[in-house]
């Protein structure tokens, strides 16, 4: 038997404001890996002043989210009084906890650019899901890098090759963008009862004798060492960490082990009951309504 649990492809996800993802998590066999319960890729996609993008004020309970860019800058706004620009390398970590409301555009002062970014929304543990909502802007410099096999490794979030991150989580959990060229090999041990996956950016990869390829999301089997080659040149992210013992509810923008949680969240935000975002008059309406 493989170490490979599954393998994933994205389902393409239109946001509205002519703008597309590709979904990875959740899906109907497998809504989490450890914390990650979320999983967008956002581009390529070439933007300009006249096409922007544009993620109009919505709220969030119970997860964090982390933006990371590959190519492009866009503007993060919240309710917390935060206006941060992101860009390549950079991360941008938003603890929704108890709520928080934020908007995501592109800079149309930057005239043309191609955006490319992951998303992802990460579950609190339950007795963090309700904690005061907090931004985190992590600059590049301050992101460890190990080089590994011909791998070079960004830890993003977390710990991972005796590394820590400076952003602040709430479960053991790695976040690591690599890139490597072809002949290079990772082999990654996972701790006992933690669930590891890589997903493909750009370029393709070698398992078990296997070839894997871009927007691939490659799930290993809990506690398994992750272990590949560089097929050639390739970009990616691995990712996982601690599983929790209780399920959670996601609707919409909302996750928590409670489902009162999530139609307190609806009800509020129906009512406009949720803080405003500074700068921002557009908001998105609760789905259906």
């Amino acid at each position: 038997m493989g170490s490979i649990e599954r393998v994933i492809q994205p389902i393409v996800k239109d946001l509205g404001d002519n703008f597309q993802v590709r979904r990875s998590l959740p899906t109907k066999n497998k809504k989490m890996i450890g914390p990650f319960i979320f999983w967008d890729h956002m581009g390529p996609v070439e933007l300009s002043p006249d096409r922007p993008m544009t993620v109009r004020a919505h709220p969030h309970i119970g997860l964090a989210t982390i933006t990371y860019l590959l190519s492009g800058q866009i503007t993060h706004r919240d309710s917390l009084g935060n206006e941060q620009a992101i860009r390549p390398g950079e991360v941008n970590w938003m603890t929704a906890g108890s709520g928080i409301v934020h908007s995501e555009r592109s800079d149309t002062t930057q005239g043309a650019m191609r955006l490319e970014g992951i998303q992802l929304w990460l579950a609190l543990p339950k007795e963090f899901e309700s904690v005061d909502p907090n931004f985190f802007h992590g600059k590049e410099a301050d992101l460890p890098i190990v080089e590994k096999e011909g791998i070079q490794l960004r830890l993003i979030a977390g710990e991972a090759f005796a590394q820590k991150s400076p952003v602040p989580v709430f479960s053991d959990l790695f976040y690591i963008n690599g890139k490597g060229k072809k002949g290079g090999s990772l082999k990654f041990v996972v701790e006992p009862g933690h669930e590891s996956a890589v997903y493909i950016i750009n370029g393709s990869l070698v398992a078990e004798g296997e070839i894997y390829r871009r927007f691939d999301m490659l799930i290993f089997k809990k506690g398994e060492p992750v272990n590949f080659a560089i097929d050639k040149d390739c970009e990616f992210m691995l990712f996982g960490g601690q599983t929790f013992a209780e399920d959670r509810h996601i609707w919409w923008n909302f996750v928590s082990t409670s489902r009162d949680k999530i139609n307190k969240a609806k009800k509020d935000w129906r009512e406009g009951n949720f803080p405003k975002v500074i700068n921002e008059t557009e908001w998105i309406p609760l789905p259906g309504e």
